[in-house]
């Protein structure tokens, strides 16, 4: 049985003997042919190098003739910024920026890239014949996100009707996609909506479903199979994803598999995922790729489940551990050594974030998978990035892209679970969703008024250190300074010699230490005569 024949098998969740292998190709093919991640995107014979690499390569049952969820938006009027590793960034939004929607129309099939993808598409098509080709188009949620940019997540309660428009302009253009490429050659379409990842049940079925649905039908009358692909902390929508009526769902390693599993099977889907595109397939080794996939394909087991990555492959995943996995795909015999391995324990260290959040600015970290590549992840940083200037030399934002190993622990530290995740002080704030500049606002300025009380109840804070000789000092002074450093709070340090105010402090001998402890009791009102005696009474 062939890779397309497997595929269509398992789609129609019948058990097949081994399950179906689709490794989520995208720049990671301008990676192993040595070219750059623009250069691969904008040539039809660079993306079928490429594509013809990786099916060399990793043996798959089926593949994606490219992975880029912005050639659409660029086509209709939106900047893209390159970059050499990743797909291109939308950076711009032509419906925040003063263009009418009526102005947009649907793309061509000569449009922008459309006609590298198609070309690449047909030469594909005829050279594997038997693998399934997977075409993926942007869905409408995101695509309306291009085009509106965050505001729209404040449009839809203050402007449904006018989010309704852009979204069903937005079905038009993925269903008109999805014609290029099923008549091209693609046997799987896959609307791609990372997007809706960041909105409750309720408003993906007032949003998404209607549209959605409607080119999951146009596919099913073409006769072609789809599947539906969203990525980031989409667990509350897996059941309205199935609802939408697709041939699959494909998720990531944010959602747990045998919780897609449960709720696909039961709603006669089928369901793909969810190797760990980091910490495992970009940056571990071939013992951890190997384990992962065992992991999936144990649980995902042998009806209805694709193996997929859980979403297009980081450009430079070692090609090493992508064949480990096709390995033990293609070999029960790999499969049954790998179970019978002790698992390793996992050795990654992790930081001491107890005290973390006491320098004097506020720090907003943002835990991403990487905002160059992942929808999600660029739009939850813009926002960050549109508000930090209204607290200009108070707060201080980062990013920790994943990608990294040291981000990686700096996660795993803050025991952040989700990405893209925003956490101000070192403290969860924003998990998985792209928060509405107010609440944003908000929760910093929230954090900026519990420091600054903070400061004023610790203000003027003193340790005074009183000795005969300042030289004898020194080795109490050290210990002091150290453990201010440990516990990152702000207080003076005196040191007095002075035998008049040593003696006004009634000591007579060195060393000796006084702290100095000056505490807020009242704001704003005036307090009764008994409660001024409890507070002289303290001192």
């Amino acid at each position: 049985m062939n890779g397309l024949e497997l595929i269509k098998k398992a789609f129609a969740l019948q058990p097949v003997e081994r399950v179906p292998w689709v490794p989520f190709v995208g720049v990671h093919g301008g990676f192993i042919t040595g070219v750059d991640a623009e250069t691969y995107l904008k040539s039809s014979e660079k993306i079928v190098a490429g594509v013809s690499k990786a099916i060399e390569d990793y043996q798959p049952d089926g593949i994606p003739v490219v992975f880029d969820l912005q050639v659409e938006a660029e086509i209709l009027g939106c900047r893209l910024q390159w970059a050499p590793h990743n797909p291109p960034a939308v950076i711009s939004h032509p419906l925040a920026e003063g263009v009418q929607l009526e102005d947009l129309r649907i793309p061509e099939i000569t449009d922008g890239r459309i006609p590298v993808i198609v070309g690449a598409t047909r030469q594909l098509r005829e050279k594997y014949p038997e693998i399934a080709l997977y075409g993926l188009i942007t869905g409408p949620f995101t695509l309306a996100l291009h085009l509106m940019g965050t505001d729209i997540f404040i449009k839809l309660f203050e402007a449904p009707d006018a989010v309704n428009k852009v979204l069903a302009f937005c079905t038009k253009v993925a269903s008109k996609m999805a014609e290029y490429l099923i008549d091209a050659g693609c046997d799987v379409i896959a609307v791609v909506d990372p997007m809706t990842s960041q909105i409750d049940p309720l408003t993906f079925e007032t949003f998404v479903t209607p549209f959605v649905s409607e080119i999951f039908d146009n596919i099913r009358k073409k006769e072609k199979l789809s599947s539906f692909f969203v990525c980031g902390h989409a667990q509350q929508n897996i059941e309205a994803m199935c609802d939408c009526r697709p041939d699959n769902v494909s998720i990531d390693e944010n959602i747990p598999l045998d919780f897609v599993k449960e709720i696909a099977l039961k709603k006669g889907i089928s369901f793909g995922g969810n190797l760990k595109l980091t910490v495992v397939l970009l940056m571990g080794n071939e013992d951890d790729a190997r384990e992962d996939a065992l992991a999936c394909l144990d649980l995902g087991g042998k009806t209805g489940f694709i193996l997929a990555p859980g979403c297009d492959l980081p450009m430079e995943t070692p090609p090493a551990n992508i064949k480990a996995v096709t390995e033990l795909v293609h070999d029960p015999y790999k499969q049954d050594v790998v179970r019978e391995l002790e698992k390793r324990e996992n050795s990654l260290e992790v930081f001491n974030m107890r005290d973390y959040g006491q320098a004097d600015k506020v720090i907003v970290d943002i835990i991403t998978l990487d905002s160059e590549s992942c929808a999600p992840c660029q739009y939850m940083v813009e926002a960050v990035k549109k508000v930090a200037p209204q607290f200009e030399g108070v707060v201080e934002w980062r990013e920790h892209a994943i990608k990294k190993m040291d981000a990686v622990t700096f996660m795993s530290s803050l025991m952040v679970k989700n990405i893209p995740t925003i956490c101000i002080d070192g403290k969860i704030a924003f998990v998985s969703k792209i928060p509405p500049k107010g609440d944003l606002i908000a929760a910093i300025q929230k954090r900026i008024n519990e420091k600054l009380k903070l400061k004023i109840r610790s203000k003027r804070s003193e340790i005074l250190i009183l000795c005969d000789d300042k030289n004898d000092c020194s080795e109490i002074n050290d210990r002091i300074v150290r453990a201010i450093t440990e516990l990152g709070k702000d207080v003076e340090v005196k040191t007095i010699s002075d035998k008049a105010q040593m003696a006004a402090f009634g000591v007579v001998k060195g060393p000796a230490v006084i702290t100095v402890n000056y505490k807020l009791k009242s704001e704003g009102t005036t307090p009764s005569l008994d409660v001024v005696k409890e507070w002289i009474k303290e001192l």
